[in-house]
């Protein structure tokens, strides 16, 4: 539809450049006789017509190809077209002024006549390009917030995780000295009369040994 409505405005470019050249030349009597046409008067009014329609094509033009300009531009052009045929019907068919032949209000006609369907022709697709972009734009948005609300139900409805965190002993050294502590304490311990028995055993071994080597000893001869 929107590749339509670009179509229509190239045409409807194409159409303002040449009617603007036309009132461009208004001075040029000749050519104006030989089209069997009205020659505006003033000249300067026919020109600055002429610059304005050519303003007008160069606007249509870029709105073919400029996509945020096609459809305001679209309406504005079609409704300027159909607004001018039916003016162009009225005085040059209808009042019959000014004064044309045969031959010039036919062409007269011809033309008010494709300016009104022209001009129609892109506001109705002006239109249908509006709604249908309208229609895609909330459509996008419903998408979004239906996104949105989902996501977050699916967040709210998902349990929250705890982080645990186990602390790790503080006190192993010290535990693990008084274990060893503990383990000592439970070797059994020798009792301090043992120690002086075995004391004195060892001292009586040790006189009985001098005893027995002084006997063994070599006794010297026996005078008489």
């Amino acid at each position: 539809m929107k590749l339509l409505l670009r179509v229509v405005l190239i045409v409807d470019a194409l159409m303002l450049l040449g009617f603007g050249a036309l009132f461009l030349l208004t001075p040029w009597t000749s050519l104006y006789d030989a089209l069997q046409l009205v020659q505006p008067q003033p000249a300067f009014v026919g020109q600055v017509l002429g610059v304005t329609l050519l303003g007008l094509s160069w606007l249509a033009l870029r709105a073919a190809f400029d996509g945020a300009m096609t459809v305001p531009v679209g309406r504005v052009a079609g409704h300027i077209d159909w607004i001018s045929g039916v003016l162009m019907l009225v005085w040059l068919i209808g009042l019959h002024k000014p004064q044309l032949t045969a031959f010039g209000q036919l062409i007269a006609g011809g033309v008010g006549a494709w300016l009104i369907v022209i001009g129609f022709g892109a506001v109705r697709l002006a239109g249908a390009v509006r709604r249908r972009e309208k229609a895609q734009a909330q459509a996008q948005t419903q998408t979004q917030t239906a996104e949105t609300t989902a996501t977050r139900r699916g967040a709210k409805s998902e349990p929250r995780r705890e982080s645990v965190t186990y602390a790790e002993p503080v006190f192993s050294g010290a535990v693990s000295a008084s274990g060893s502590a503990q383990a000592q304490a439970a070797r059994p311990q020798p009792a301090a009369g043992d120690a002086a028995q075995r004391t004195a055993l060892s001292a009586e071994e040790a006189r009985l040994a001098a005893r027995d080597e002084a006997a063994d000893a070599p006794r010297p001869p026996l005078h008489g």
